[in-house]
């Protein structure tokens, strides 16, 4: 973790076996066991993507996970692991009954409610993404952990991605839909907090941006 002009942020640059030393001491070797497998198995169908900034989309993934186990004490190796999966059936070729049959029900359940299903036939996409981001209000208390998490490493370095309209855009959304689910937890409530004002120059809808 580093503080950056207030907002903390969460990096995965070291890889997981690093961290996974540093998780000695909040996790059992059981459950740092499982989380193994869930890494390999998001290296084994991430492969070689990578995020729209250039960095390994592993990175992505385990700052999610960092945020939860160091921000918000979550132990639950079932959330964890959804955290390291919480892309691939979305993002790869990987369905959600393959994560079912080698995670369990759980963590299937909680990657089905984070991952945005295909656009209907004659929707566009951003139709399809506000369905996608409305059911989320129905979804378990852990989905929405895991959704606070994921976001959080998506807008924590807003300013390198490479399409300045994608900024403000993203921006926007995060602060239309994003936001409310923040409130249910202090600790997320008072980072988006923070974010929101360093990132405020990103808001298209403030013509007193500079």
């Amino acid at each position: 973790m580093a503080e950056s002009a207030g907002v903390q942020t969460f990096t995965a640059k070291e890889g997981w076996s690093a961290l996974r030393g540093q998780w000695a001491d909040r996790l059992s070797e059981a459950e740092l066991a499982a989380l193994d497998e869930a890494t390999a198995f998001a290296v084994e169908w991430h492969g070689g993507q990578t995020r729209p900034a250039g960095e390994p989309y592993l990175e992505h993934l385990l700052e999610a996970t960092r945020v939860l186990v160091e921000a918000i004490g979550i132990t639950d190796v079932d959330v964890l692991r959804a955290a390291v999966l919480h892309d691939v059936v979305e993002d790869t070729a990987c369905t959600l009954d393959e994560v079912r049959d080698r995670f369990g029900a759980r963590v299937a359940t909680l990657v089905d409610w984070v991952t945005k299903p295909p656009r209907p036939e004659g929707w566009t996409r951003e139709q399809s993404r506000a369905a996608y981001l409305t059911r989320l209000q129905d979804a378990p208390a852990d989905a929405i952990l895991i959704k606070l998490a994921d976001r959080l490493s998506n807008v924590q370095r807003l300013d390198t991605h490479p399409k300045p309209e994608k900024r403000g855009a993203y921006y926007n959304e995060t602060i239309r839909a994003i936001l409310p689910f923040a409130t249910r937890h202090a600790w997320f409530h008072k980072w988006f907090d923070t974010w929101r004002a360093e990132f405020r120059h990103l808001d298209s809808t403030n013509t007193l941006a500079p």
